[in-house]
């Protein structure tokens, strides 16, 4: 496929270029440690005494880094190809390893061009190998930097990687991503408990003092932004011995691998790799987790590259994007999150070639309050000009799809978001009188869902609508009862009887009740209609 939209996604936002994701990156602990590295002195003697490099190789890599030779690479790019992976080949000393990798990635970013160097070497047949071993080194230095010059390889030459190479390294980055994510979410969650602890003890010596009521109110009112604190302290730079163990090397290699998928992701090919690796849905995943804003903002960026591509603009919401970054949008405080998923949400519009699906992306963004939340940015009226496009873009199309919304495609998309609640439609018996034999449309589609939702969901509001939901099927669609014990439903409604909830119970009561009603009234017609021709019988015998 050809490189489509990757000019005009350049030209939309210039944070896309790798200039700008680089100036990002030098303020990163990977540049800043990349910075200690530079100043080390390698004896380069050393490795040819004791035969690990050859004459050549050491006379190029000396010449280059110690006698100030910086256009040797423009001079002989054969020969420096070879040499920095003979070196990365020979060489097993970790800071030997970070030092070269260092002076490739300055070579490259110097001057973008020199990627040939290694990309367009006729004596190297594949230049990715020698890299991607890297990848399985223990040392995280070596591993982030190493998958920060393949992102520049990749991206900055017109040749594509090799696909086997590609999907390698695609699955080390979704991997790394999100081991780093659930290493932040832990930290985030333990860092949350311990504010908890804080709190509640604060609030136990409050109460004894005369005060009370007054501190209390001024205590509930700073909340919110002592937990927005929170995660806005892990966006800022601090040095390594202000964090706790661990959370900056987490912190920062997230944002690293988050980084070179910025960088990948704007070519097609790359794009539908990504795809083939369980790419988005693990995006979507981490983004539905606890992760800082930056890594939000670049991992919402990534999602805004894949849906300049039709295709995966239509695909998107099969793995539930819409819901998740409502969520970020609705707890969004910083205005460059808040900007970018406004652009995801105009490209799911835009951008699908099936009308259709561009509907349904409207009935999904309503159904998940995207509206209120624009009504709330409108009030703002923030002074980013792309912010308040998207705005009166969105709420333009927004308010169209609403009045175009029949009540079933309300309850459709409400029940396809996963996210029930005790919206009119439920509780009306002329919706249900009306529908509900359409919940057995396309396979069943919804009366499945709802089952699945019965099994999985947590939240007790969901449980006792789908609960609700279940019931009225039933009492409204004659043959409802049968079908819903062939998808498992009456079994998973009779569990929830024993809810910790009461809410849950009670509905789910109510609707094992509906679904023995329903036989009953049915038994009770048979025997009606049993002793109506008995009846009709008896009178029938008697005339003759």
């Amino acid at each position: 496929m050809a490189n489509i939209n990757d000019e005009s996604v350049s030209k939309l936002i210039p944070t896309l270029g790798d200039d700008k994701i680089d100036m990002i990156a030098a303020t990163s602990v990977l540049q800043i440690r990349a910075s200690e590295i530079r100043q080390s002195q390698i004896n380069w003697q050393s490795y040819l005494q004791s035969q690990m490099i050859t004459q050549r190789d050491h006379d190029f890599i000396v010449n280059l880094d110690q006698r100030g030779h910086k256009d040797l690479p423009d001079k002989n790019p054969d020969t420096c190809a070879e040499v920095f992976l003979n070196l990365l080949t020979h060489i097993s000393k970790d800071h030997t390893i970070q030092y070269v990798l260092v002076l490739i990635d300055d070579i490259l970013s110097e001057d973008k061009s020199r990627v040939k160097i290694f990309r367009e070497n006729r004596y190297i047949n594949n230049v990715w190998q020698p890299f991607l071993n890297l990848l399985n080194r223990q040392d995280e230095f070596v591993q982030h930097m190493t998958a920060r010059i393949i992102a520049k390889l990749a991206c900055w030459h017109p040749q594509l990687m090799d696909k086997s190479d590609l999907h390698f390294y695609l699955s080390w980055l979704k991997d790394q991503l999100k081991m780093n994510a659930e290493k932040m979410s832990a930290e985030l969650a333990q860092a949350e408990q311990v504010m908890l602890a804080h709190e509640k003890e604060h609030f136990a010596v409050e109460k004894i003092t005369k005060h009370h009521q007054h501190k209390e109110k001024t205590a509930t009112a700073e909340g919110p932004e002592k937990y927005s604190s929170l995660y806005s302290s892990f966006d800022e730079l601090k040095p390594h011995e202000d964090l706790p163990p661990g959370l900056h090397q987490n912190n920062d290699y997230i944002q690293s691998v988050a980084r070179c998928l910025q960088m990948m992701l704007r070519t097609d090919e790359y794009r539908f790799a990504f795809l083939s690796v369980d790419g988005i849905s693990t995006l979507l995943s981490i983004l539905a987790s606890r992760v800082n804003f930056q890594v939000q903002y670049q991992l919402v960026f990534c999602l805004w590259v894949l849906t300049f591509n039709p295709l995966l603009a239509e695909k998107m919401n099969k793995f539930n994007a819409i819901p998740i970054l409502a969520d970020i949008l609705s707890d969004s405080v910083k205005e460059k999150v808040t900007r970018i998923v406004l652009a995801v949400f105009r490209n799911l519009i835009e951008k699908p070639e099936d009308s259709q699906v561009a509907k349904e992306h409207c009935i999904a963004m309503v159904q998940c309050k995207v509206l209120k939340q624009l009504s709330i940015l409108e009030q703002k009226r923030s002074d980013d000009e792309d912010i308040m496009n998207d705005v009166d873009f969105l709420n333009e199309r927004l308010q169209a799809s609403v009045q175009d919304l029949s009540s079933f495609d309300q309850y459709a998309t409400e029940v396809k978001s996963g996210r029930l609640e005790w919206s009119p439609v439920h509780k009306s018996a002329k919706f249900w009188r009306e529908n509900a034999a359409r919940l057995n449309e396309r396979g069943q589609e919804l009366l499945r869902t709802l089952v699945h939702l019965l099994e999985k969901s947590r939240d007790p509001v969901v449980l006792a609508v789908a609960c609700y939901d279940v019931g009225e099927y039933v009492r409204h669609y004659p043959r409802g009862k049968h079908i819903i014990e062939q998808l498992g439903g009456k079994q998973r409604v009779m569990y929830l009887l024993s809810h910790e909830d009461p809410n849950v119970r009670y509905e789910a009561l109510l609707a094992v009740q509906k679904l023995m009603v329903h036989n009953w009234e049915y038994l009770g017609k048979q025997l009606e209609k049993e002793q109506t021709d008995k009846q009709a019988g008896t009178v029938v015998g008697a005339k003759a």
